[in-house]
């Protein structure tokens, strides 16, 4: 979706709120009082009421605008502009953008958006073939950081994310030659490299019937036990250039992509931007309909 179209279609609150509507009545309402799934439309409250109980549910209530005192208009055009470029805006530009006084409030909705984006690609496993690998991502560290840092408990300013990626062989039936082609990504911010972490990652975003292809880190001795089968190759150019390609072009791309498009990001909302950007990566093909999946993760993903 362009600018014109988008600005064609949500000109106004009205238009905004209509089309939220109609979203989210394709996904259905839960009454939080009793659980009920059948409600009327009350219009002039823009509220669902439920036929069981009576219990009234706002429009915003249940997805990541409940609380905001934003408008549908600007949700919209945020929801718009991180969506209309595979970069990413930092709250600082987004308030320059929607031309609003307050950082806080953009601040808020920018990271919200992230969040629901990670929530809605959480309720995916990988599947298949997987290549495994871990990154360093330099961040803002906090001054307990760099005074533990300074008495030999590890650098400060760096975050270790486990990368995930699904690769398919492909083979080439003339010639022999071999290729891989990628599907999905995942990204997860470990708080240590040791072992029982890598397992709790690999248990909760893999399918059990993965095969997984990794380096040969002592810290992933236990994968075996977690999915169909392990393939470990020891570390080299070759493995990184064909074995474990994409997660490394993944590495480097995000790095980037972080990089340039923001001044500094401080370690604990380092899973947030990774979100934003596998969500948009995993999408990367669905052109203009990424705008309406940025909406129904709005309502789905608080």
């Amino acid at each position: 979706m362009n600018l014109f179209t988008f600005s064609a279609h949500f000109g106004d609150e009205e238009a905004c709120r209509l089309h939220f509507k109609e979203e989210r009545d394709k996904i259905g309402v839960e009454c939080h009082r009793c659980g009920h799934d059948k409600h009327f439309w009350i219009k002039s409250r823009w509220s669902y009421e439920c036929k069981a109980c009576r219990s009234r549910t706002s429009l915003r209530s249940g997805t990541i605008m409940q609380g905001s005192n934003l408008s549908f208009l600007v949700w919209y055009r945020a929801m718009f502009l991180m969506s209309a470029t595979k970069k990413g805006f930092s709250a600082k530009e987004m308030q320059r953008q929607l031309g609003l006084k307050r950082y806080e409030p953009v601040w808020s909705l920018v990271h919200k958006l992230r969040k629901a984006m990670g929530n809605r690609d959480a309720r995916y496993t990988l599947e298949g073939m997987i290549e495994f690998d871990e990154g360093y991502f330099m961040v803002e560290s906090s001054k307990v950081e760099q005074d533990k840092a300074k008495r030999g408990r590890g650098a400060a300013g760096k975050r270790n994310v486990a990368v995930m990626a699904e690769s398919i062989p492909l083979e080439d039936i003339r010639t022999g030659h071999k290729t891989s082609q990628v599907r999905y990504f995942k990204a997860k911010v470990l708080d240590t490299h040791l072992a029982d972490e890598v397992n709790r990652t690999i248990a909760d975003e893999l399918d059990e019937k993965t095969i997984v292809f990794s380096d040969q880190s002592t810290s992933y001795v236990d994968i075996a036990d977690y999915v169909e089968m392990h393939v470990t190759e020891k570390s080299s150019k070759e493995s990184t250039e064909e074995t474990l390609k994409w997660v490394h072009i993944f590495i480097s791309n995000a790095k980037r992509n972080l990089l340039g498009n923001y001044h500094k990001i401080k370690g604990k909302y380092l899973q947030l931007y990774l979100d934003e950007f596998v969500y948009k990566l995993n999408r990367r093909y669905f052109g203009e309909r990424l705008f309406e999946r940025v909406v129904i993760a709005n309502i789905t993903g608080l």
